[in-house]
């Protein structure tokens, strides 16, 4: 009269994507690793790409990126792109409003004033 319960067991699966760094170390694949300065788009780049990858954080704004070697195609493909991005994000950077009414004063400011003096020379002499 006793039920049999059936155990299941989950297997163990690597993890894909963004993962930390003892993870991909832990795949048993050999790694590579490169320099990134945002990783925050670069994330949404390898996204679309399907990569296995984490980062480690060396210094402020300094981030090593590291890849299974095998997918080193599929990375090279994301990483131009998003290089792309940082390029185009670099020269589309707009100037704040209030930089360059800062900029605007100090220009002001480093010019002289000779219009005035001769509009006062000028009220004098008719005099």
């Amino acid at each position: 009269m006793g039920r049999k319960i059936k155990k299941t067991y989950r297997a163990r699966q690597t993890p894909h994507g963004k993962q930390t760094v003892r993870q991909l170390m832990g795949h048993g694949a050999a790694t590579n690793s490169i320099e990134v300065e945002s990783p925050k788009d670069f994330d949404r780049v390898a996204r679309r790409w399907n990569v296995d990858y984490a980062f480690y954080k060396t210094g402020p704004d300094k981030y090593l990126l590291f890849f299974k070697s095998g997918q080193a195609d599929a990375i090279t493909a994301c990483f131009s792109e998003y290089s792309r991005r940082v390029l185009k994000r670099s020269k589309s950077q707009r100037v704040p409003i209030r930089e360059q009414l800062k900029r605007a004063a100090a220009e002001l400011a480093r010019q002289p004033s000779h219009k005035r003096e001769r509009a006062r020379e000028a009220v004098h002499e008719d005099r």
